[in-house]
């Protein structure tokens, strides 16, 4: 019972504090309000340490969207984690994970902004080894290590940023953007946000991150620690404009969108796929910010965060019914048994494809649609439009192994949607997930975008999710055994499938080296020569001398004696022969 009232409280709380930040959000927007507030901690002598606030549209609006997914994960936890013994601490971790992020949001300082990044870090490996397996164990390392680069890069900054006399970047990053010291600590925000946003090389642990309960997965793909990365982005959006970084990120983001997307087409875990998808719209969103459309890659955000939620805490129900199984082979005919979580799960699906009408279809469109009008080499171009089929092409996949024909795991007669609690949660979600685009494109562009481009070129984004669709159904539908027999074709899936060899590179080659230096070091110094020449020689020596003088002093009387005769006999030697 107690249980149930702290996650109960939690969501009222959480909904209602996100409702009225939405509402601020609106009128700051529609008013160009911008609120800057300073908060003087300490004060002794001379010296205060000092908190700064910045609440303005971006941040209110965001920080309203994490809350009401936060709300929603939590109510969706009190029936998905009820079997577990310590659920007070799981909703703690949880709450302890959304405040993080809610001081890197409001930070208009990198020292607040830091300690909002840590708690992220830092809670997430907390959460992925919830479960407590040496899988979680080891993805936690991965997570956590991988993010401690990017911490890094962000002391780094701060260090740099020693050259201004203040922390509050906001005050004074327009006036010296072409400064060199701006320009590097404009690189390693990027470092610290790719490693945060899994950026190429730093991909691996995003699928990784899966080991997590599936709550967590919603929380953490959708509105916090992935996109803390782009959100830091886009307060230092001028820093990308026309400079070497800007355009660095713009074909690392693109060949992750690509990488992600051909990866997940070959991946039969269903939260991986997911992962995936997550990790291409990252892709996606920090291109599009690194061509200087920031609003958009907001927009996106938002919208993403609103779809991704729901599509995992639909995985999470489905995954919770199929008995925790994840593989999408042993799932077929969800459609039929569980008919209110496969709706959901389309809806999610087809907001992520872009479809008409959805909330993903108004950013992703205007997203493709800028990039059609602005001034990129064709292999951005390619970039973009490629991943976007493929994002249709593995959604499609995905909903033909699990939403259609028999299922394929034996006699699962527990299969149903009886699970209220879940779908109540994963309701409010779904509506938002048809209205949420649509609202915010009003909101945010008051003066509605009219793109101009070729009739082609207009209906070149339909065509490119149309054929995607059509190749998810075709990969699915098709017998490719004569293909499985072929090694050539087997390495190549391979080589997709396992991120381009991304883990191998980024993570197992990182550590497997050191390691074994390590190892034999260990072998050959540490319990070889360095024992034998070192602390056991020293041991052997210094036991033996300390024997000899035991024995002495514990013989003493004769030892003396012995050694006053030897004298005697020395000196009567030497009276007789001299």
């Amino acid at each position: 019972m107690e249980f149930l009232s702290i996650c109960l409280i939690s969501f009222v709380f959480l909904f209602f504090i996100s409702i009225s930040l939405f509402i601020m959000g609106v009128n700051f927007l529609m008013n160009d309000f911008v609120m800057f507030i300073e908060w003087e901690v300490v004060s002794l002598n001379s010296n205060s340490i000092v908190m700064t606030f910045l609440f303005d549209w971006m941040s209110l609006m965001f920080m309203s969207f994490v809350l009401l997914i936060s709300s929603l994960v939590i109510y969706y936890s009190k029936e998905y984690m009820s079997s577990d013994l310590y659920l007070n601490r799981f909703i703690i971790l949880v709450l302890l994970f959304v405040m993080s992020m809610m001081l890197l949001i409001i930070s208009p300082n990198l020292i607040s902004i830091l300690l909002g990044w840590d708690g992220l870090g830092l809670v997430s490996y907390c959460l992925v080894i919830y479960f407590q397996n040496e899988k979680s164990y080891n993805a936690g390392m991965l997570t956590a290590l991988s993010n401690r680069i990017g911490d890094v890069a962000l002391l780094l900054a701060i260090a740099w940023m020693l050259n201004y006399g203040s922390w509050n970047y906001i005050f004074y990053i327009d006036l010296m953007k072409n400064d060199t010291e701006m320009l590097i600590i404009g690189s390693l925000v990027m470092l610290a946000a790719m490693t945060k946003s899994a950026q190429i090389p730093f991909s691996s642990w995003l699928p990784a991150a899966m080991a997590a309960p599936t709550p967590v997965s919603a929380l953490v793909h959708s509105s916090t620690l992935v996109t803390a990365g782009v959100y830091l982005l886009i307060r230092f959006n001028i820093l990308l404009v026309d400079s070497w970084s800007g355009k660095f990120l713009l074909i690392v983001s693109g060949l992750t969108m690509f990488m992600a997307g051909l990866g997940a087409n070959f991946e039969f875990d269903l939260k991986k796929i997911i992962a995936l998808s997550t990790l291409s719209q990252l892709g996606l969103m920090m291109s599009i910010l690194s061509m200087g459309f920031y609003k958009l890659a907001f927009f996106h955000l938002l919208t993403h965060a609103l779809f991704k939620a729901l599509l995992f805490m639909c995985a999470g129900a489905i995954i919770h019914n199929m008995n925790n199984f994840q593989d999408i082979r042993y799932m077929g005919g969800l459609s039929i048994h569980m008919p209110f979580t496969s709706s959901c799960f389309n809806v999610a699906n087809l907001a992520l494809c872009g479809m008409p009408f959805l909330a993903g279809f108004y950013s992703k469109d205007m997203i493709l649609e800028i990039v059609s009008l602005s001034y990129i080499n064709m292999f951005t171009f390619f970039l973009f439009f490629f991943s976007t089929g493929l994002t249709v092409c593995y959604s499609f996949r995905l909903v033909y192994y699990s939403m259609t024909g028999e299922l394929h795991s034996g006699t699962l007669s527990i299969l149903n949607d009886e699970g209220w609690v879940m779908l109540r949660g994963m309701m409010g979600l779904l509506i938002m997930s048809i209205i949420g685009g649509s609202m915010l494109s009003w909101l945010i562009f008051p003066t509605p975008y009219m793109i101009c481009l070729p009739y082609y070129l207009k209906l070149l984004v339909l065509f490119v999710c149309i054929s995607g669709g059509f190749m998810g159904y075709l990969m699915s539908n098709m017998n490719l055994y004569f293909l499985n027999k072929s090694l050539i074709f087997y390495n190549f899936s391979y080589f997709l499938g396992s991120m381009w060899f991304m883990p191998y590179i980024s993570t197992y080659g990182v550590v497997y080296y050191p390691l074994n230096l390590g190892g034999k070091i260990y072998k050959s110094m540490d319990q070889g020569w360095s024992e034998y020449f070192g602390a056991q020689y020293i041991y052997s020596n210094l036991s033996m001398y300390s024997k000899n003088m035991t024995f002495i002093q514990s013989n003493n009387l004769k030892i003396y004696l012995m050694f006053f005769i030897f004298l005697v006999i020395i000196l009567t030697f030497m009276t007789i022969f001299i």
